[in-house]
C-alpha cells in the first residue's frame, strides 16, 4: 500500500514541477525509504533528516526549545515545526514530519501507539493525530510505524488534491 501512495506522491510533485522533504523520529527512516523505493525519486525528493533525539528537534530542525521542555517531543505542535523546519532546511515545496511512540514502553507521557503527523507546504501547515487501528497497535512497533507511513502520505496526497483557494497565504 505504501508503494502505491509513494507512487502517486511522486507522479503528482512531477506533474507540478515540486519537491518534498521528510523529518523522521517515530519512522526513524521508514518514510524516507519509502518515498525513495519508487524510481525516479531524486527528481522530486530533497532529502531527509532523522531526528530521534529531542536535541537534535531544535538543534536541526529548529523546533522550538521551550515547547519540547514543556510538551516533549510526541506533540502535534511538535510535528508541525519539524515539517517546517526539514522544508526550510533543505529547500522543498512540501515538508512532512512523524513523531509519536511506537513502544514497547510509554514516552513523555503519552501511550505506545500516540502517533502526530504533519504537513507544511506554501499555503501553511497542518498536524494530525490519527487513531490507529487495532490491529496495528496489536502487531506492535513495525505496525505503527509503518502504519504512520502510510497516514503521512495520505496526508500529503490529501493536501496535493486540496484545490488552492484565493488569497491564501504563503510561507
Amino acid at each position: 500500500m505504501t508503494e502505491v501512495l509513494a507512487a502517486r506522491v511522486q507522479e503528482l510533485l512531477k506533474e507540478r514541477g515540486e519537491t518534498l522533504a521528510v523529518a523522521e523520529s517515530l519512522t526513524g527512516g521508514l518514510l524516507a525509504a519509502a518515498v525513495v523505493d519508487v524510481p525516479g525519486a531524486s527528481a522530486v525528493f530533497r532529502g531527509s533528516v532523522t531526528a530521534y533525539a529531542t536535541e537534535v528537534k531544535a538543534s536541526v530542525l529548529g523546533v522550538d526549545e521551550g515547547l519540547l521542555a514543556v510538551r516533549g517531543a510526541v506533540d502535534p505542535v511538535v510535528a508541525r515545526q519539524m515539517a517546517a523546519g526539514v522544508r526550510r532546511l533543505l529547500g522543498a515545496t512540501y515538508g512532512l514530519a512523524t513523531t509519536g511512540v511506537a513502544g514497547p514502553d510509554p514516552q513523555d507521557g503519552q501511550p505506545v501507539g500516540t502517533v502526530h503527523l504533519a504537513f507544511a507546504g506554501p499555503a501553511g501547515s497542518v498536524a494530525l493525530t490519527p487513531e490507529l487501528p487495532a490491529e496495528a497497535l496489536s502487531q506492535g512497533r513495525a505496525s505503527i510505524r509503518q502504519e504512520a507511513v502510510r497516514r503521512v502520505l495520505e496526508l500529503l496526497l490529501a493536501e496535493l488534491a486540496r484545490p488552492v483557494t484565493a488569497g491564501e497565504l504563503t510561507d
